[in-house]
């Protein structure tokens, strides 16, 4: 019988260009990897913050009603949620660059059809559109779980963070194309407010082109190569640390979902009211402008602080300073209702407390669940979030009018309060 050794197995999904699977060339895709997602969360916010500012304005004038632009966001909302679960199969089937093309070419299939909705004056057609557009915003959500795949677990808050960071271009820059938008759509012979969608079909297009390109070799398919080579390795050494880190741990994951959920309930609750609330008041439309733009900012230019302080701290920690800032925030405009400055200061707090709770609660999930199983997880965590934020901002209005502004606050502080509670009493892994 001969005594030669076998040629070891190459783990499914690994890239020959990369070949051997190391610890340097895996670090090595990761970085490459994320300076393309950061790069398509610009590309799909700089087509996304036109498109959310102008759809609320197309859909009053098609439907002959203000009290239907809400459906704008509300179908925006609904769309990511119905995407979520479908663009995490195929993540999980055929890797995550085509799932976030897909996903982006979706929307800017949907940014055409709110075109043709504004030539047609169609309303219905128009929020299929836009329900279309929907689907980018799933992407821009399982972009930040795609830059986990490869992170090491002690970077891993912060290399999430960086890409949920790379937003704030696209939110802050994106409403400022309206203008040329229209401008290039005149020149172009098209119907009124629909010249802003062109920047969302070019940008979306752009970025399913960048994620196919610049994906490779596909950062989930990798991840999967990776974790078999070191099971094998580890398996060969006779240790057990494979078979432990490939266990959900439950409760974590409950808790994950709960946090993501519910504070952004809490934002898109008190965040949708507020441009209600201080045009009522008296407040310029410079002023509503202003405090959305900090809320905006809020949200996402100090990410990266909270995915350092969650893979420092930890993401219970993390989790529970947002909760904290959410508290603060709701306290602010709960008390402050009549106070613009308060106002505004409530805002940002409810930003910052947002995205403290959002990456330390992304950074928990995937730390938890099962590597096999984690587009899964992941993609019904966003189809948690964006119900809830849809719930949140439909049942907003209902308390804005029988309680005011400050009574939608202090209701709201019972959002805080479970989560709060949920992280201090689930058992640790």
């Amino acid at each position: 019988m001969s005594s030669t050794p076998a040629a070891p197995v190459r783990p499914p999904g690994a890239d020959a260009a990369i070949a051997p699977l190391t610890a340097e060339a895996v670090a090595a895709v990761q970085r490459r990897t994320r300076g393309v997602l950061m790069a398509g969360q610009v590309l799909a916010g700089l087509g996304m913050g036109a498109t959310l500012s102008i759809g609320a304005i197309l859909a009053a004038e098609i439907s002959g009603s203000p009290a239907f632009s809400g459906m704008a966001a509300t179908s925006v909302t609904l769309g990511a949620a119905l995407a979520a679960i479908p663009l995490a199969r195929l993540a999980r089937r055929a890797g995550r660059a085509p799932a976030l093309a897909t996903g982006a070419l979706a929307a800017a299939v949907g940014a055409v059809v709110a075109m043709l909705a504004a030539a047609l004056a169609s309303f219905p057609l128009l929020l299929l559109g836009i329900l279309l557009i929907g689907s980018g915003t799933a992407v821009n959500l399982q972009s930040r779980f795609a830059a986990a795949d490869l992170a090491a677990p002690a970077t891993r808050g912060r290399d999430l963070s960086l890409v949920v960071w790379a937003t704030t271009v696209g939110a802050v820059s994106g409403p400022n194309l309206i203008g040329p938008g229209e401008s290039l759509g005149a020149a172009l012979g098209l119907p009124d407010l629909s010249g802003p969608f062109l920047f969302t079909v070019v940008a979306q297009s752009l970025a399913a082109a960048l994620y196919l390109v610049g994906l490779r070799p596909d950062p989930l398919r990798l991840a999967e190569a990776w974790r078999a080579e070191q099971r094998l390795q580890e398996e060969r050494g006779g240790g057990a640390e494979a078979v432990v880190a490939a266990v959900e741990h439950q409760p974590s994951i409950r808790l994950a979902v709960l946090s993501i959920a519910l504070s952004h309930a809490t934002m898109v609750s008190v965040m949708a009211m507020t441009p209600v609330h201080l045009t009522a008041h008296g407040a310029s439309l410079v002023i509503v402008g202003f405090t959305i733009s900090l809320h905006i900012a809020g949200m996402y230019a100090l990410s990266p602080v909270f995915g350092i302080l969650a893979d420092r701290l930890g993401r219970r920690p993390t989790i529970l300073i947002g909760q904290g800032m959410l508290a603060a925030s709701l306290l602010m405009t709960g008390l402050g209702a009549e106070s613009e400055g308060w106002v505004v200061a409530g805002l940002i707090f409810l930003g910052l407390g947002w995205s403290a709770s959002t990456v330390a609660g992304s950074a928990l999930l995937t730390d938890s669940a099962a590597p096999e199983r984690r587009p899964i997880v992941q993609g019904r965590s966003d189809l948690v979030m964006s119900a809830a934020g849809a719930v949140g901002g439909a049942l907003a209005g209902v308390v804005l009018a029988a309680l005011g502004y400050g009574g939608l606050s202090f209701v709201t502080l019972a959002l805080v309060a479970l989560v709060a509670v949920a992280a201090a009493i689930t058992p640790r892994r």
